[in-house]
């Protein structure tokens, strides 16, 4: 697996990571067994970035990769997230608050550090501030995580961010159907060093090019009670596009695919072919998802024909059906 140095950290990530919502069940139920097998493929197939959050099954991804994880001799990161628990989200933000939550985190990873902390999509009120970033320089300097960065949900929320010279990394959303950040964004994310981390590249699934109009998902899954932003942000679902929208989408951009790829392969190696990315996080629900996600990375990079097209499609007739600010 290819590996790129991750912003101005040390940490070298390999390109295609494993988002862990899913270990949560917030995609469904999963058992335990399952998600421990989810976790060995990555490790087998040469991932060492895995991305997840205190709030994932209430603390439960972060406990399953915890156990799994404290195994493996392999040098892997571990990024969580901090901002969206209860109490917290949308006005508890105080210093306490963090290093509360962050020792919450530690325990579950078992891990002294957090290698990457995250502000997980918190208000832009709370961002434009700016005392939250000094809460997160006052954990380095206590020795409770290395990095930090931040998961944002609009390039404004990013641009905030980019302007503390101490911001490790980006998550943003990133895919064929959210194409934005790599005019508005990218840029000025190198001019500043900060890694960029691709989140939902596949759009919750939507860009697997597995779904049709026949396809359901269970009550506790995101993609059945968010799938018009009922409980959070409708951008975290589906990258904000209509379900049925997006099945038509998938048709257009399977006329662009090359033949011998599949469409998850074919979403993902656009990504991969932006320099700024460092690592893309799909999630997976079972082994065999990861090992269909890594070849992602063994793909030669796509036409600059293929990216002429999909940014006209883009442009065309995927910007206009996007349902929250990007």
């Amino acid at each position: 697996m290819k590996q790129r140095k991750l912003g101005k950290s040390s940490i070298f990530a390999s390109e295609v990571g494993l988002g862990c919502w899913q270990l949560g069940g917030d995609f469904g139920p999963i058992a335990i067994e399952d998600a421990i097998h989810i976790i060995e493929a990555a490790l087998e197939n040469g991932i060492t970035f895995f991305d997840t959050a205190d709030v994932y099954g209430a603390g439960r991804s972060e406990s399953i990769l915890g156990e799994r994880l404290e195994q493996t001799k392999a040098d892997v990161k571990i990024a969580t997230k901090y901002g969206r628990g209860e109490g917290t989200y949308p006005s508890g933000y105080t210093l306490q608050d963090m290093r509360d939550a962050i020792q919450r985190s530690r325990d579950r990873l078992r891990r002294d550090k957090i290698d990457l902390l995250q502000l997980h999509c918190i208000p832009p009120s709370v961002l434009e501030k700016g005392h939250i970033f000094d809460f997160l320089r006052q954990m380095q300097q206590e020795g409770l995580i290395d990095y930090f960065g931040a998961s944002v949900e609009t390039i404004d929320e990013a641009m905030m961010c980019v302007a503390h010279p101490d911001l490790t990394s980006l998550q943003i959303i990133f895919n064929l159907f959210r194409q934005a950040p790599k005019d508005a964004l990218f840029k000025v994310a190198k001019e500043n060093q900060v890694g960029i981390i691709a989140r939902l590249p596949l759009a919750s699934g939507l860009l697997s090019g597995k779904y049709n109009a026949s396809t359901s998902f269970a009550e506790s899954d995101h993609r059945n009670y968010n799938k018009d932003g009922e409980a959070f942000s409708v951008g975290e679902t589906f990258s904000g596009i209509d379900f049925n929208e997006g099945l038509k989408l998938v048709e257009a951009l399977q006329q662009i695919k090359p033949t011998e790829i599949t469409m998850a392969n074919f979403a993902m190696r656009w990504i991969l072919d932006h320099e700024e990315v460092t690592t893309v996080i799909p999630g997976a629900s079972s082994a065999q998802q990861v090992m269909q996600n890594v070849n992602a990375s063994t793909i030669a990079p796509l036409s600059s024909e293929s990216h002429k097209l999909l940014y006209e499609l883009y442009q065309s007739k995927i910007a206009n059906l996007i349902r929250c600010p990007v």
